[in-house]
């Protein structure tokens, strides 16, 4: 089992930093299959072999990531892809 951790610093409002993360999420979703949700200020996503939450707290964005043992082999991809994503929609150029 692998574990991915990301945390994204931006300055964004609630409202737009809320945007930025369903894009990941939609991402996510879309490349890996998974079902999204929100819980709060948590975004939780799951599928069989992954789950994780993206968490909103002030001026970051956590986001961690649990790979069951099959996914875990595509761990360094997924977290590069990932890292991208988030860095694009959460600090507009």
């Amino acid at each position: 089992m692998a574990e991915i951790s990301i945390v994204q610093q931006h300055g964004l409002g609630p409202v737009a930093a809320r945007t930025a993360a369903d894009q990941v999420a939609q991402r996510l979703a879309a490349e890996y299959g998974l079902e999204c949700k929100w819980d709060g200020d948590v975004l939780r996503f799951e599928r069989s072999g992954v789950d994780g939450a993206l968490t909103l707290e002030g001026q970051s964005a956590a986001l961690r990531i649990r790979l069951g043992f099959f996914m875990s082999a595509f761990a360094p991809s997924i977290e590069a892809k990932v890292v991208e994503k988030m860095r694009k929609v959460f600090i507009p150029a």
